[in-house]
């Protein structure tokens, strides 16, 4: 009666464990197409949802973001493994993947919508991020444009917009910015 007592306990409590490491992370970097993809390959990170953070407006639409009427900006909910991958790993990724020097946006995509923004939602991910912030603008010699603001609320895109890139290879966008942003990241 005591075994069947331990396994009853173990299988209760193997799922709250796995579920004890998943953490979510809210990052913009211009194009959430582009930044969907960097991410989705970083050992860890078990998902990536593209979406919208930001901005005042309720289930904000890609029509609305992308002309720059809700303040929000394209973003990504990062899901990831905290045992296999850390927030500040996530950070250096970002860093990579973007000028974060450009108050405009992200090349070739400009405007508040586009812009790079850290959410955080603890004390102890803004100091990761303030600390990786100044790291980076000590590396540059110049300042970072990066917004790092408290994380609100996330509202997911438009399915069409999830897994964009895998699902339409021979977009020209695709083919122009999101492939060549990708190997940039990973060149380094």
């Amino acid at each position: 009666m005591k075994i069947n007592a331990l396994i009853f306990l173990a299988v209760i409590a193997a799922p709250a464990i796995s579920q004890a490491k998943k953490q979510e992370a809210y990052f913009a970097a211009g194009c959430f197409w582009c930044v969907e993809e960097i991410f989705e390959v970083v050992p860890g990170v078990t998902e990536v949802v593209s979406g919208y953070s930001g901005g005042p407006e309720k289930n904000p639409t890609y029509k609305q973001v992308s002309a720059g009427r809700t303040g929000h900006a394209e973003a990504v909910k990062i899901i990831y493994d905290d045992a296999e991958v850390s927030y500040a790993k996530l950070l250096e990724v970002f860093w990579r993947s973007h000028d974060a020097t450009d108050g405009r946006g992200v090349a070739p995509d400009f405007g508040k919508q586009y812009r790079s923004a850290l959410f955080y939602q603890t004390d102890e991910e803004k100091l990761t991020i303030m600390k990786s912030k100044a790291a980076l603008e000590k590396m540059l010699g110049q300042k970072v444009a990066t917004q790092i603001v408290p994380f609100k609320k996330f509202w997911p895109a438009e399915d069409y917009h999830q897994d964009y890139v895998k699902r339409n290879p021979n977009d020209p966008y695709v083919l122009g910015v999101s492939v060549p942003r990708f190997k940039a990241t990973f060149a380094k």
